[in-house]
């Protein structure tokens, strides 16, 4: 016996000896793969931020750009027109008409690139001079937006207006305006200079922001007055409704963020700056997709490189493995061996339920366990009705999938681990219950019952037309049974009282 008993510690200290080995192994392999992985996953991370960081500073340096340029071109329109209004305010809006003023706004006109036109219209909204070569008889320009604003509002700011077509070129134009008081502070008329919109075209074009990059010229109110590229009907068009609107710019007049565009929705970095003198806001956005499209190309190059390392990697590992597992394999198929044996001697091969040899021996220590501590022991007897029937009806086959069926059933309402379904035999089965009484086991065994019924199968040799079965229930304090025999026997006694009485019940011992 000693010499048996060494054996065995032998064995076991053999094991134990080379588990670690193999636990080891196996981590280090996962651990390089895991180190590998991570690493290479974190410099992309960190590629992609310096891109994107990049992106954000050349859509802020780009945007602060434009808006320089927007507000000297702006300037450079009002000028003049401030120069006009304090000529006539010194002379007299009567001056307007004179030849020498129209002289003057040709000659201004013309040395500065960005202005289309000036114009002089008097309180009623008729020209009273322009730098164009003709004055078209009985124009009047009351009706635009911005005459009816200078007309409202005694302001002298400079004022933008929305973007309009031009009614004596065609041309689109962005009109910058002044009011002129009379000497007693009354409405005379408004001095206009027109900015045409093809200028900020042309500006727009100086600049790389690749295919799908986007530069916006806004009103404060989200207005826009000029985009690139151009979409259909977006002159005029509103993007209050944007989220650079309705958060970014309420919060700073300068910054950036990668928002959805509401006209395209494309996903860009945006750089947006508010002018410091116009109500104007400037929009730079870079597209996400193209600004980290040399990064996804250099990520794919190196994921291809970390998954071939990996998998040489593991596949190393899995050689280590083999190598390791090589001594070890006699032992671990004698385990499996003897772990299949143990299995095939304690379970039903068909439906996986303890077979009648494990629930005799669970039954011996559970009933001396329960004589020792005066706990409850219960036990359910099933048989499947009119088995012969079906087997007679539907084949041998077909009758074993019928027990499978309701071995299933009582399994599945089952959800105490020391609770244990068994196959008694042929179709009959059993559930030892031990810590619970009669009426706990009685109250399983109709869910039992009616979930066989529930399954459906039919059954013509059955009065109900499906499967169906019967179940007797015994349950006792472990002290009051006198011997194991006869607790089997009184559950086996009252299933056949349920046979007797009709089957489809459970009958209580």
């Amino acid at each position: 016996m000693r010499q048996v008993d060494g054996t065995v510690f032998n064995a076991r200290h053999r094991r134990l000896k080379r588990m670690p080995v193999l636990w080891l192994a196996g981590f280090f392999t996962v651990l390089v793969c895991f180190s590998i992985t991570s690493i290479t996953l974190w410099q992309l991370r960190q590629s992609r931020n310096h891109e994107l960081d990049i992106a954000d500073t050349t859509a802020a340096n780009l945007s602060r750009s434009m808006a320089q340029q927007a507000e000297d071109t702006f300037d450079q329109a009002d000028i003049p027109v401030a120069g006009i209004v304090e000529r006539l305010n010194f002379d007299g809006f009567g001056a307007a008409t004179s030849s020498r003023m129209h002289d003057y706004l040709r000659a201004t006109a013309a040395g500065v690139e960005q202005i289309q036109g000036l114009f002089i219209y008097d309180k009623d909204g008729a020209w009273a001079a322009t730098s164009l070569n003709r004055m078209p008889a009985n124009a009047n320009n009351a009706d635009r937006e911005y005459f009816q604003f200078h007309k409202t509002y005694d302001s002298t700011l400079p004022h933008i207006g929305q973007p309009i077509q031009s009614r004596t070129t065609g041309d689109w134009i962005i009109p910058v305006s002044r009011r002129v008081n009379d000497s007693n502070g009354h409405f005379a008329g408004v001095v206009l200079a027109t900015i045409e919109l093809a200028y900020f075209d042309r500006f727009f074009d100086r600049f790389d922001i690749g295919k799908r990059g986007v530069i916006t010229l806004a009103m404060a109110d989200g207005t826009v007055l000029a985009r690139r590229p151009t979409l259909q009907n977006v002159r005029g068009a509103s993007i209050a409704d944007g989220e650079l609107f309705r958060t970014y710019l309420k919060e700073h007049y300068e910054g950036t963020a990668t928002v959805r565009s509401v006209l395209d929705h494309e996903l860009r970095l945006y750089g947006y700056k508010r002018l410091d003198r116009y109500p104007l806001v400037v929009l730079a956005g870079l597209s996400e997709q193209e600004v980290l499209d040399e990064w996804r190309q250099y990520a794919w190059r190196s994921l291809a490189i970390i998954i071939c390392v990996v998998i040489a990697n593991l596949l190393f590992g899995v050689l280590l493995f083999q190598q390791i597992r090589f001594g070890l394999n006699a032992e671990s198929q004698l385990r499996i061996a003897s772990h299949s044996l143990e299995k095939l001697a304690l379970q039903d091969g068909l439906t996986g339920l303890a077979n009648r040899r494990h629930f005799q021996e669970i039954l011996g220590l559970e009933f001396v366990a329960g004589q020792a501590n005066l706990h409850p022991l219960s036990l359910i007897m099933i048989d499947i009705d009119y088995f012969k029937s079906y087997n007679d009806n539907y084949g041998h086959v077909a009758g074993d999938k019928c027990i499978v069926a309701v071995a299933e059933c009582i399994r599945s309402n089952l959800n105490r681990t020391g609770d244990l379904a068994v196959r008694y035999g042929g179709e009959e089965m059993a559930v030892f219950l031990p810590y619970s009484d009669g009426q706990g086991a009685f109250a399983l065994a109709e869910k039992i019952r009616l979930a066989v019924l529930a399954r459906a199968l039919e059954h013509k040799g059955n009065p109900n037309g499906v499967v169906s079965i019967s179940l007797g229930v015994y349950g006792c304090a472990a002290h009051q049974c006198p011997t194991m025999e006869a607790f089997v026997e009184r559950a086996d006694t009252a299933l056949y009282a349920a046979k007797h009485q009709g089957r489809n019940r459970t009958v209580m011992g």
